[in-house]
Protein backbone atom coordinates (compact mmCIF):
# COMPACT_ATOMS: atom_id res chain seq x y z
CA UNK A 1 0.00 0.00 0.00
CA UNK A 2 1.44 3.30 -0.92
CA UNK A 3 2.78 5.40 2.25
CA UNK A 4 3.15 2.68 4.17
CA UNK A 5 5.88 2.51 6.81
CA UNK A 6 8.18 -0.21 6.64
CA UNK A 7 7.71 -2.95 8.94
CA UNK A 8 10.65 -3.27 11.81
CA UNK A 9 13.62 -5.72 10.87
CA UNK A 10 12.52 -5.16 6.98
CA UNK A 11 15.07 -4.56 4.29
CA UNK A 12 16.54 -0.91 4.28
CA UNK A 13 16.48 1.78 1.77
CA UNK A 14 19.66 0.57 -0.10
CA UNK A 15 18.36 -3.43 0.09
CA UNK A 16 15.03 -2.49 -1.56
CA UNK A 17 16.29 -0.94 -4.38
CA UNK A 18 17.90 -4.14 -5.21
CA UNK A 19 20.91 -6.64 -5.12
CA UNK A 20 22.70 -5.07 -7.63
CA UNK A 21 22.88 -1.57 -6.73
CA UNK A 22 23.65 -2.60 -3.14
CA UNK A 23 25.99 -4.83 -4.30
CA UNK A 24 27.34 -1.96 -6.06
CA UNK A 25 27.35 0.27 -2.74
CA UNK A 26 29.36 -2.05 -1.10
CA UNK A 27 32.01 -2.81 -3.77
CA UNK A 28 32.39 1.26 -3.75
CA UNK A 29 32.38 1.49 0.24
CA UNK A 30 35.42 -0.69 0.13
CA UNK A 31 37.32 0.64 -2.70
CA UNK A 32 37.17 3.49 -0.76
CA UNK A 33 38.20 2.13 2.70
CA UNK A 34 41.10 0.82 0.51
CA UNK A 35 41.99 3.62 -0.78
CA UNK A 36 41.85 5.55 2.42
CA UNK A 37 44.39 2.32 3.76
CA UNK A 38 46.63 3.64 1.03
CA UNK A 39 46.57 7.27 2.34
CA UNK A 40 48.17 5.54 5.28
CA UNK A 41 50.51 3.41 3.81
CA UNK A 42 51.92 6.54 1.91
CA UNK A 43 52.10 8.39 5.23
CA UNK A 44 53.90 5.20 6.90
CA UNK A 45 56.40 4.26 4.04
CA UNK A 46 59.20 6.79 5.14
CA UNK A 47 59.77 5.43 8.20
CA UNK A 48 59.58 1.53 7.32
CA UNK A 49 63.88 2.01 7.07
CA UNK A 50 63.88 3.50 10.77
CA UNK A 51 64.40 1.50 13.72
CA UNK A 52 62.73 1.11 17.24
CA UNK A 53 63.98 0.67 20.73
CA UNK A 54 64.45 -3.06 20.86
CA UNK A 55 62.58 -4.31 23.59
CA UNK A 56 63.87 -7.87 23.28
CA UNK A 57 67.58 -6.80 22.91
CA UNK A 58 67.73 -3.27 25.29
CA UNK A 59 68.25 -1.42 22.66
CA UNK A 60 67.93 0.21 19.42
CA UNK A 61 66.75 -2.45 16.62
CA UNK A 62 65.33 -2.18 13.46
CA UNK A 63 61.46 -2.99 12.55
CA UNK A 64 59.43 -6.29 13.39
CA UNK A 65 60.14 -7.19 10.09
CA UNK A 66 63.68 -8.17 10.89
CA UNK A 67 62.85 -10.67 13.37
CA UNK A 68 60.85 -12.49 10.21
CA UNK A 69 63.60 -11.88 7.98
CA UNK A 70 66.35 -13.52 9.93
CA UNK A 71 64.20 -15.96 12.01
CA UNK A 72 63.67 -17.26 8.48
CA UNK A 73 67.43 -17.62 7.86
CA UNK A 74 68.14 -19.29 10.93
CA UNK A 75 65.31 -21.72 10.21
CA UNK A 76 67.40 -22.80 6.91
CA UNK A 77 70.70 -22.05 8.10
CA UNK A 78 70.92 -22.72 11.94
CA UNK A 79 67.29 -23.88 13.65
CA UNK A 80 68.48 -24.16 17.42
CA UNK A 81 69.19 -20.20 17.44
CA UNK A 82 65.61 -19.24 15.81
CA UNK A 83 64.71 -17.39 19.33
CA UNK A 84 67.96 -16.61 20.29
CA UNK A 85 68.15 -12.40 21.06
CA UNK A 86 69.94 -10.21 18.96
CA UNK A 87 72.62 -10.59 16.59
CA UNK A 88 74.54 -13.39 16.47
CA UNK A 89 78.22 -12.98 14.88
CA UNK A 90 78.73 -16.13 13.49
CA UNK A 91 77.93 -15.63 10.21
CA UNK A 92 74.44 -14.99 10.12
CA UNK A 93 72.55 -12.38 8.55
CA UNK A 94 72.79 -9.04 10.17
CA UNK A 95 70.19 -6.32 9.68
CA UNK A 96 71.27 -3.01 10.99
CA UNK A 97 71.19 -1.91 14.10
CA UNK A 98 70.30 -5.28 15.22
CA UNK A 99 67.06 -7.29 14.58
CA UNK A 100 63.88 -7.91 16.96
CA UNK A 101 63.41 -11.06 18.69
CA UNK A 102 61.14 -13.62 16.89
CA UNK A 103 58.51 -14.61 18.94
CA UNK A 104 56.08 -16.94 16.25
CA UNK A 105 55.70 -20.40 16.00
CA UNK A 106 57.92 -21.70 13.51
CA UNK A 107 54.96 -22.14 10.93
CA UNK A 108 55.34 -18.43 9.92
CA UNK A 109 58.67 -18.43 8.76
CA UNK A 110 58.25 -21.30 6.21
CA UNK A 111 55.55 -18.49 4.49
CA UNK A 112 58.18 -15.23 4.21
CA UNK A 113 61.21 -17.41 3.49
CA UNK A 114 61.08 -17.00 0.15
CA UNK A 115 61.65 -13.24 0.71
CA UNK A 116 64.84 -13.47 1.66
CA UNK A 117 65.55 -13.94 -1.96
CA UNK A 118 65.77 -9.88 -1.99
CA UNK A 119 67.80 -7.82 0.58
CA UNK A 120 66.30 -6.69 3.85
CA UNK A 121 64.52 -3.71 2.97
CA UNK A 122 63.63 -4.81 -0.79
CA UNK A 123 61.86 -7.94 1.49
CA UNK A 124 60.03 -5.76 4.33
CA UNK A 125 58.68 -3.13 1.35
CA UNK A 126 57.76 -6.55 -0.31
CA UNK A 127 56.08 -7.87 2.24
CA UNK A 128 53.99 -4.87 3.02
CA UNK A 129 52.80 -4.09 -0.99
CA UNK A 130 52.07 -8.00 -0.45
CA UNK A 131 49.88 -7.86 2.43
CA UNK A 132 48.21 -4.37 0.88
CA UNK A 133 47.22 -6.61 -1.98
CA UNK A 134 45.63 -8.70 -0.17
CA UNK A 135 43.09 -6.21 1.24
CA UNK A 136 40.49 -7.21 -1.72
CA UNK A 137 40.50 -10.58 -0.88
CA UNK A 138 40.09 -9.78 2.43
CA UNK A 139 36.83 -7.74 1.77
CA UNK A 140 35.55 -10.42 -0.59
CA UNK A 141 35.47 -12.38 2.58
CA UNK A 142 33.99 -10.12 4.81
CA UNK A 143 31.23 -9.57 1.92
CA UNK A 144 30.73 -13.44 1.99
CA UNK A 145 30.75 -13.54 5.59
CA UNK A 146 28.28 -11.00 6.86
CA UNK A 147 26.05 -10.16 3.29
CA UNK A 148 23.12 -12.02 5.00
CA UNK A 149 23.37 -9.59 7.65
CA UNK A 150 22.90 -6.57 5.77
CA UNK A 151 24.39 -3.35 4.53
CA UNK A 152 25.20 -2.21 8.20
CA UNK A 153 27.08 -5.26 9.28
CA UNK A 154 28.84 -5.45 6.15
CA UNK A 155 30.36 -1.93 6.14
CA UNK A 156 31.03 -2.14 10.08
CA UNK A 157 33.05 -5.43 9.91
CA UNK A 158 34.51 -4.32 6.52
CA UNK A 159 35.64 -0.90 8.19
CA UNK A 160 37.82 -2.57 10.59
CA UNK A 161 39.18 -5.37 8.69
CA UNK A 162 40.22 -3.12 5.70
CA UNK A 163 40.98 0.27 7.51
CA UNK A 164 40.23 0.35 11.35
CA UNK A 165 40.27 4.25 11.25
CA UNK A 166 41.64 5.53 13.96
CA UNK A 167 43.27 8.72 13.21
CA UNK A 168 45.92 10.33 15.12
CA UNK A 169 48.40 13.26 14.53
CA UNK A 170 51.58 11.86 12.63
CA UNK A 171 50.14 8.35 12.61
CA UNK A 172 47.69 9.13 9.69
CA UNK A 173 43.99 7.96 9.31
CA UNK A 174 44.56 4.80 11.39
CA UNK A 175 47.13 3.90 14.04
CA UNK A 176 46.68 0.36 13.85
CA UNK A 177 47.91 0.03 10.04
CA UNK A 178 50.35 3.30 9.98
CA UNK A 179 52.14 0.86 12.79
CA UNK A 180 51.12 -2.40 10.49
CA UNK A 181 52.76 -0.86 7.41
CA UNK A 182 55.92 0.83 9.09
CA UNK A 183 56.99 -2.31 11.31
CA UNK A 184 56.23 -4.77 8.29
CA UNK A 185 54.15 -6.64 10.82
CA UNK A 186 52.05 -9.80 9.77
CA UNK A 187 48.64 -8.87 10.85
CA UNK A 188 46.81 -8.70 7.39
CA UNK A 189 48.45 -12.10 6.91
CA UNK A 190 46.74 -13.48 9.98
CA UNK A 191 43.63 -11.89 9.22
CA UNK A 192 43.33 -13.32 5.69
CA UNK A 193 43.98 -16.59 7.51
CA UNK A 194 41.69 -16.45 10.09
CA UNK A 195 38.61 -15.15 7.36
CA UNK A 196 39.43 -17.59 5.13
CA UNK A 197 39.25 -20.63 8.45
CA UNK A 198 35.40 -19.17 9.11
CA UNK A 199 34.59 -18.70 5.44
CA UNK A 200 35.04 -22.52 4.34
CA UNK A 201 33.33 -23.51 7.52
CA UNK A 202 30.11 -20.98 6.97
CA UNK A 203 30.16 -23.12 3.65
CA UNK A 204 30.59 -26.65 5.62
CA UNK A 205 34.04 -27.51 4.05
CA UNK A 206 36.00 -28.36 7.23
CA UNK A 207 39.21 -30.13 6.25
CA UNK A 208 40.21 -25.90 4.40
CA UNK A 209 39.10 -24.51 7.72
CA UNK A 210 40.81 -26.24 10.03
CA UNK A 211 43.87 -26.41 7.66
CA UNK A 212 43.50 -22.41 7.91
CA UNK A 213 42.84 -21.56 11.34
CA UNK A 214 45.87 -24.30 12.22
CA UNK A 215 48.19 -21.87 9.89
CA UNK A 216 46.28 -18.88 11.75
CA UNK A 217 47.69 -20.54 14.50
CA UNK A 218 51.26 -18.80 14.03
CA UNK A 219 50.37 -16.21 16.33
CA UNK A 220 48.12 -18.03 19.21
CA UNK A 221 46.15 -15.29 20.48
CA UNK A 222 43.95 -14.48 17.64
CA UNK A 223 43.11 -17.76 16.57
CA UNK A 224 42.07 -18.68 20.19
CA UNK A 225 39.85 -15.71 19.97
CA UNK A 226 38.30 -17.08 16.33
CA UNK A 227 37.40 -20.86 18.28
CA UNK A 228 33.62 -20.27 19.43
CA UNK A 229 32.68 -19.14 15.73
CA UNK A 230 34.97 -22.20 14.13
CA UNK A 231 33.46 -24.07 16.58
CA UNK A 232 29.68 -22.93 15.58
CA UNK A 233 30.55 -23.43 11.98
CA UNK A 234 32.17 -26.76 11.94
CA UNK A 235 30.27 -28.29 14.69
CA UNK A 236 28.63 -30.86 12.20
CA UNK A 237 31.97 -31.57 10.54
CA UNK A 238 34.14 -31.07 14.11
CA UNK A 239 36.36 -34.13 13.96
CA UNK A 240 37.38 -33.71 10.07
CA UNK A 241 38.32 -29.93 10.84
CA UNK A 242 40.09 -30.57 14.22
CA UNK A 243 42.30 -33.13 12.84
CA UNK A 244 42.95 -30.69 9.80
CA UNK A 245 43.95 -28.19 12.24
CA UNK A 246 46.30 -30.01 14.42
CA UNK A 247 47.97 -31.93 11.23
CA UNK A 248 48.51 -28.49 9.71
CA UNK A 249 50.06 -26.98 13.25
CA UNK A 250 51.78 -30.27 13.23
CA UNK A 251 53.80 -30.65 10.04
CA UNK A 252 54.21 -26.87 9.71
CA UNK A 253 56.10 -26.78 12.65
CA UNK A 254 57.87 -29.35 13.04
CA UNK A 255 61.24 -27.67 13.38
CA UNK A 256 60.62 -27.52 17.00
CA UNK A 257 61.53 -30.99 16.95
CA UNK A 258 64.63 -29.88 16.02
CA UNK A 259 67.37 -29.91 19.70
CA UNK A 260 67.91 -26.53 20.51
CA UNK A 261 64.62 -24.80 18.72
CA UNK A 262 62.12 -25.87 20.43
CA UNK A 263 63.38 -25.34 23.90
CA UNK A 264 64.72 -21.76 22.81
CA UNK A 265 60.77 -21.62 21.92
CA UNK A 266 59.40 -22.65 25.43
CA UNK A 267 61.98 -20.16 27.05
CA UNK A 268 60.97 -17.03 24.73
CA UNK A 269 57.11 -17.52 25.83
CA UNK A 270 58.41 -17.63 29.43
CA UNK A 271 60.62 -14.92 29.34
CA UNK A 272 59.61 -12.22 26.77
CA UNK A 273 56.80 -14.31 24.80
CA UNK A 274 54.80 -13.13 28.25
CA UNK A 275 55.72 -10.20 28.74
CA UNK A 276 55.37 -9.07 24.71
CA UNK A 277 52.08 -6.08 24.79
CA UNK A 278 49.44 -5.31 22.31
CA UNK A 279 50.22 -3.18 20.36
CA UNK A 280 48.14 -1.79 17.82
CA UNK A 281 48.88 -3.53 14.29
CA UNK A 282 46.87 -6.45 16.75
CA UNK A 283 43.82 -4.90 17.20
CA UNK A 284 43.16 -5.83 12.98
CA UNK A 285 42.91 -9.47 13.28
CA UNK A 286 41.69 -8.98 17.16
CA UNK A 287 38.30 -6.59 16.25
CA UNK A 288 37.99 -8.19 13.20
CA UNK A 289 37.26 -11.31 14.94
CA UNK A 290 35.38 -10.05 17.61
CA UNK A 291 33.00 -7.81 15.22
CA UNK A 292 32.05 -11.22 13.53
CA UNK A 293 31.41 -13.32 16.33
CA UNK A 294 29.07 -10.02 17.65
CA UNK A 295 27.65 -10.32 14.14
CA UNK A 296 26.47 -14.06 14.97
CA UNK A 297 26.26 -14.14 18.37
CA UNK A 298 23.41 -16.49 18.31
CA UNK A 299 25.43 -19.01 15.79
CA UNK A 300 27.84 -18.99 19.09
CA UNK A 301 25.06 -18.96 21.50
CA UNK A 302 23.30 -22.13 20.07
CA UNK A 303 26.51 -23.76 19.27
CA UNK A 304 28.05 -23.48 23.00
CA UNK A 305 24.64 -24.57 24.32
CA UNK A 306 24.90 -28.17 22.28
CA UNK A 307 28.06 -28.70 25.05
CA UNK A 308 26.04 -28.63 28.30
CA UNK A 309 23.61 -30.63 29.86
CA UNK A 310 20.05 -30.09 29.65
CA UNK A 311 18.43 -31.14 32.43
CA UNK A 312 15.24 -33.55 31.45
CA UNK A 313 11.50 -33.87 32.31
CA UNK A 314 12.34 -36.66 34.46
CA UNK A 315 15.03 -34.53 36.53
CA UNK A 316 18.60 -36.41 35.61
CA UNK A 317 20.57 -34.63 33.15
CA UNK A 318 21.43 -36.06 29.90
CA UNK A 319 23.63 -34.87 27.15
CA UNK A 320 22.00 -32.57 24.07
CA UNK A 321 21.99 -34.24 20.61
CA UNK A 322 23.60 -32.10 17.78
Amino acid sequence: MAGAEPTRGGPSKVEARGPGRRKLLIALAFAVMILLNLVTFVAAFPQIAGVESGYAVGTAAARDFSAFYVGAWRLLNDPSKVYAWGYLPDGELHVFPVQEQYKYLPSFLLIVSPLLLLSYQQAIIAFDLIQFLLLPLVAFLVYCLTREKGTTAVLLVGAIALLLPFPAPGWSLSVPYFWQWKEGQSKVVETLFLLLSLYFGRRGRSLPSGAFLGLSFFDPRFALVALPLFYAWNREKLRSAVVALLLTLLVTNLPLLWPGTGAGFVEMVFTTGLTSILYPYALIPLLTVVALTVVYRKDVVLAVSHLGLRVSREGTLSPISS
